[in-house]
């Protein structure tokens, strides 16, 4: 199979020719119609997020396509069913405490390590080898929408960060980081879901402004300064209620006290959750903490459950992906691929590889 393959941290793509996948027991493989491409997809690749990935390897974090051949113990997927290829692998043999890793991505521990050697590739290339359970059908689709359900992998991580967050329909929220792309997909999930208002906290006012603009009234913005009080105000002016729920996607340049603006403009018995990046530690009040009955918790990805709710949604209607602003490039130019994701970060803007075509962008 042809394959887009990073050979060492720094080094750019190569385009090269692997072995196809070996089917075993307990697994899908699936050709590979099409790939999101992460903004900074050119950090991991050049060795500045320090991701545990051993290399060579063909890189991907999750895709769309359709499935090659079933395991023996496949009771239900057939050979050509459109799937949507979770990266998230978690180990089986242990379902308290899992070793996970990212397919084509990074592995979480030395532990996970043998499971990253095995599920190795990821989505950079024609053919992948998948768990079966990793493997979820989406339905028929015209192949030339492929590209644009690779925002499924988006909108799946604020998803299950609003459901550890357990939000209720009607209720008020602030994304903090509402304008990057997992932020700004939290806006969108948050809105189908039923949230009642959603305050959407960022520095980019254009950004903040695009987002109201194309959902509405129950999104609120709130223009960051950095400056703690000051943000901690422009929230709870947005909000013009109680404050329920924070979903933080705050970058790791972020501070601490970007985070603590929203997370103390909570009403008391509210939540928040942590999926960001930010790397100082937070320094929370305990008695605050105690006395207002808040909730803090971290969620990093989503459930495997969380997939076929997010399919419906998408469905049904509640989520539009027609808004987004895709631009797809052939396997061959997946290096310009990977610039143009850095350069095209916003919360609608979708870069995607297509191994099923040749060319340039378009």
């Amino acid at each position: 199979m042809k394959a887009a393959v990073l050979n060492a941290f720094g080094s750019p793509l190569d385009i090269q020719t692997l072995p196809d996948p070996v089917l075993g027991t307990g697994e899908v493989i699936v050709d590979v119609v099409a790939a999101g491409v992460t903004s900074y997809a050119a950090r991991v690749f050049n060795g500045s997020r320090n991701y545990l990935l051993e290399t060579p390897v063909a890189p991907g974090a999750g895709g769309v396509g359709r499935v090659r051949a079933t395991g023996p113990d496949s009771t239900r997927l057939k050979v050509g069913d459109w799937v949507y290829c979770d990266p998230t692998i978690r180990s089986r043999d242990d379902t308290i405490n899992p070793d996970t890793i990212l397919l084509g991505w990074t592995y979480r521990s030395e532990a996970a390590l043998p499971l990253h050697r095995f599920y190795h590739h990821g989505s950079f290339a024609e053919r992948m080898l998948v768990p079966t359970e990793n493997a979820t059908p989406i339905g028929d689709i015209d192949p030339a929408d492929a590209g644009k359900w690779c925002a499924i992998g988006r909108l799946l991580v604020p998803y299950g960060g609003l459901l550890a967050g357990e939000l209720r329909a009607g209720e008020t929220l602030v994304v903090s980081g509402a304008t990057g792309g997992f932020g700004g997909a939290g806006v969108v999930v948050a809105l189908a879901m039923g949230a009642g208002t959603v305050v959407a906290a960022g520095r980019n006012r254009a950004t903040l402004d695009d987002l109201v603009s194309r959902y509405g009234p129950r999104v609120r913005p709130a223009p960051m300064t950095g400056v703690e009080a000051d943000d901690r105000r422009h929230i709870l002016d947005a909000a013009g209620a109680p404050i329920d729920m924070v979903l933080d996607f705050l970058p790791r340049e972020a501070s601490a006290s970007q985070v603590l603006a929203a997370v103390t403009a909570l009403r008391p018995g509210g939540r928040a959750v942590l999926m960001g990046g930010v790397r100082s530690d937070l320094p929370l009040n305990y008695n605050w903490l105690m006395h207002h009955e808040v909730t803090l918790r971290g969620a990093w990805m989503y459930q495997h459950a969380a997939i076929p709710p997010m399919i419906q949604m998408i469905r049904a209607g509640l989520i539009d992906l027609d808004g987004l602003e895709l631009v797809e490039f052939a396997l061959d130019d997946a290096n310009a691929a990977i610039a143009h994701a850095a350069e095209n970060a916003g919360p609608r803007q979708l870069t995607v590889l297509r191994p099923d075509r040749a060319g340039a962008a378009g």
